[in-house]
């Protein structure tokens, strides 16, 4: 191979290890295993879900997933990943559609990550993601406007 179609190779292998890394995160959540979710993130990996302070580092999303996961109904499905390649670093979009179970409700929501990423080590890891959800509304009421 050339230079030109080893760079392209590398970056097929990148975007597909990314890919695999916002999959694994939505198994891990829906199967609940916090530890596994956690060690998808850098060491000093952050979370940001908009609704409470952003966890920064290993401890704090450990407390925080081992908490979420351990009474959620939490199902993502993971989507449309558009992913920019910067060396070692990246940054992406990916889409979200969700099915939960919250206090004993049926929930459907649907939304976004904004990812960044780092390579340690040769493998891709989020150095932070930010959630950013267009709704959540339980599933008997539905995510149209009254009226519409």
């Amino acid at each position: 191979m050339n230079r030109a179609s080893d760079e392209m190779l590398r970056e097929l292998i990148d975007c597909n290890a990314i890919r695999d890394l916002a999959r694994l995160y939505a198994h891990y959540v829906w199967q609940k295993q916090p530890a596994a979710a956690v060690e998808l993130f850098t060491e000093d990996g952050e979370m940001d879900t908009g609704e409470a302070p952003v966890l920064r580092g290993q401890a704090a999303l450990t407390k925080a997933y081992g908490e979420m996961l351990g009474d959620s109904g939490l199902q993502p499905f993971v989507h449309n990943h558009v992913i920019t390649l910067s060396g070692d670093e990246a940054s992406g979009t990916c889409y979200l559609d969700l099915r939960a179970t919250i206090e004993g409700r049926s929930m459907i929501g649907s939304g976004w990550y904004e990812d960044c990423y780092r390579r340690v080590d040769g493998e891709w890891k989020f150095r932070s993601r930010k959630l950013r959800m267009s709704y959540l509304v339980p599933l008997d009421q539905g995510w149209a406007p009254p009226g519409s």
